[in-house]
This record gives C-alpha cells, sequence and structure tokens, in this order.
C-alpha cells in the first residue's frame, strides 16, 4: 500500500502533467492559428496580385480594341477586333481554327501610332 505522501507525489505530478499537456496544447494550438493567418494572408495576397494581373490584361486589351481612344470597346471595336484576330489565326484559311492555329498565335499590343495587325 502507498503511503500518502507518495500519492499526494502522484497527485501533484498528474495535475503537473495536465497542466503541461494544455500548454503543450496551447502553445500548438496558438501555431496552428498562426499558420492559418499566415496562409490567408499569403492567399490574400496571390488574389491581389491575380486581380492586378486580371486589370493589366484588361487594359492591354483595351490598347488592342479601342480603335478610336476614347477609353472604351464599342460592340463594333470588339466584333473588328475579333474578325481580324480569327482572320490572322486561320493561317489555312479555311474559314476554321483548329488547335494548331489557336495555340501557334498570342496577341500583342500594337506599336504607339500602329494600326492593329
Amino acid at each position: 500500500m502507498m503511503k500518502i505522501s507518495n500519492l499526494t507525489k502522484v497527485a501533484k505530478l498528474g495535475k503537473t502533467a495536465v497542466v503541461l499537456s494544455g500548454a503543450v496544447l496551447l502553445i500548438a494550438a496558438g501555431t496552428g492559428v498562426i499558420m492559418a493567418q499566415d496562409s490567408a494572408s499569403s492567399a490574400a495576397s496571390a488574389k491581389e496580385k491575380n486581380v492586378v494581373s486580371g486589370e493589366t490584361e484588361a487594359k492591354r486589351l483595351l490598347l488592342l480594341m479601342d480603335r478610336d481612344q476614347n477609353g472604351k470597346v464599342s460592340r463594333q471595336e470588339f466584333m473588328d477586333f475579333m474578325a481580324a484576330e480569327f482572320d490572322l489565326l486561320d493561317k489555312n484559311k479555311d474559314g476554321a481554327l483548329d488547335v494548331r492555329e489557336l495555340t501557334q498565335t498570342r496577341l500583342t499590343a500594337p506599336q504607339k501610332g500602329a494600326i492593329h495587325r
């Protein structure tokens, strides 16, 4: 049979173990929160970069399509641009675009003062 002083020691050790376990869990949870915040921050930063990239691409397309340079693309400007692009992409002039024709050409911004190809 254990003495009372030994039981007290075991009880104290048990309390210490519980406190230490709780501390470890709090530290782990805190680390998880920090990691989640870093991950959310990285995701938000990537999203902002995507938005900026999208805006840059939209401005590039505006420069390509806006023939009267009023800062807007009319339906006619858009349709003219797309028709010209189709004609440029249709290398074999069969009136249809195949995979090769669609993947071989990239849109480029016109030189200052140049008319769209």
